[in-house]
């Protein structure tokens, strides 16, 4: 489980301090997918940051069993290796595999990612789609518990759109924690087990997502996919 506890981070601007995350408390069981959802400035990448563990709150606790993994917005930032099979190798060989067990991990990670045919292409060239997937198949290669999405459909294709959220319920069935933070809810809200919802850095919603089907989520600047869709199985992109 991660637990989150009254979690508080600003900053110092030239126009004076922003509170960015302000008393935010949350729990997530192991092995669920929770949408955090949220509009851009919300605190959403701040948030994401500090369970990572790549920035501290200012006050606030954050447990979390295992180390999270975390695939940014713009994925090419965290490509190391020169191809898809360079780059999934690389977490492997850190944690000191043998040869042989890194070449096992390294092709089951590019088949569950659907990258095995681009193995060996110069991973500069893969699609937006394509370089979130390779950024997880390192994940899934060091066998991390939790993965964090930030923004994972951004600048995306309905095909590259499909291909996240395939890799997502993958995750899923192999009991993963997957936390997706996004605005962007009408595309994978179908696929959560809990729905929050970030609000000027405060948690304002946390349900099941089908108790928001009659919530008013113009009212924090989200758009609202129930206007279209009166079934939550609808809001899946596949």
């Amino acid at each position: 489980m991660i637990k989150i506890n009254n979690l508080n981070k600003s900053f110092i601007t030239s126009e004076g301090r922003i509170d960015v995350l302000k008393n935010v408390s949350l729990s997530i069981e192991d092995g669920s997918c929770t949408v955090i959802g949220g509009e851009n400035g919300s605190g959403k990448s701040v948030l994401m940051s500090i369970i990572a563990g790549l920035e501290e709150s200012d006050s606030g606790k954050v447990e979390c069993k295992g180390r999270p993994g975390l695939v940014f917005q713009e994925a090419e930032t965290q490509i190391l290796g020169e191809t898809p099979r360079e780059d999934i190798a690389f977490g492997p060989k850190n944690l000191g595999f043998k040869k042989e067990e890194i070449k096992k991990i390294v092709e089951d990670a590019l088949a569950k990612t659907g990258l095995s045919a681009k193995a060996d292409h110069p991973s500069r060239f893969l699609s937006g789609g394509e370089k979130r997937r390779l950024a997880v198949a390192c994940m899934i290669a060091m066998n991390l518990p939790v993965i964090i999405l930030d923004e994972p459909y951004a600048n995306l294709d309905y095909t590259g759109v499909k291909q996240v959220n395939a890799l997502i319920k993958l995750l899923k069935a192999e009991g993963k924690t997957v936390l997706i933070l996004t605005h962007e809810i009408e595309k994978c809200l179908g696929l959560a087990d809990d729905f929050v919802v970030l609000f000027r850095g405060e948690i304002v919603f946390h349900d099941k997502p089908e108790e928001a089907l009659n919530l008013n989520l113009e009212q924090w600047n989200i758009r609202n996919p129930f206007n279209s869709y009166k079934e939550l199985k609808d809001l899946v992109w596949e």
